[in-house]
């Protein structure tokens, strides 16, 4: 059992920034992978990021160059810097993890979402 608070989303002119952030709670002992997806009006979500915690990501390839994923180990939280923003980055963002609870169990977590708007 995990909760995840999303916070940073908003509206914005093309060429703005954001910066999302999620953070987990909860019984949890690790948080293997932290990430980012999303899921834009009559389109399946779709990966942005991922981040280990040993530090190694996975981005979409076709927003590697514009978003950078982060995040810290000490609050079990992750970020999502978002550059350049274009009107087809408009989409609800979703905070995705997977780890283990102090059980030992596994289990996979989403935020409820935070509403990203670019337009002019």
């Amino acid at each position: 059992q995990a909760q995840l608070v999303e916070s940073g989303g908003g509206s914005v002119q093309p060429g703005g920034s954001l910066r999302l952030s999620c953070a987990a709670s909860g019984r949890i002992f690790s948080t293997n992978t932290m990430g980012w997806y999303r899921q834009a009006p009559g389109k399946q979500r779709e990966l942005v990021a991922t981040v280990t915690s040993g530090n190694s990501t996975n981005y979409s390839e076709s927003l590697k160059a514009r978003f950078t994923i982060s995040r810290d180990n000490t609050k079990n939280t992750v970020y999502l810097q978002m550059n350049s923003l274009k009107p087809e980055d408009t989409a609800v963002y979703y905070c995705y993890v997977y780890g283990s609870r102090w059980s030992g169990d596994l289990f996979n977590a989403w935020g409820q979402g935070t509403q990203v708007t670019v337009s002019s």
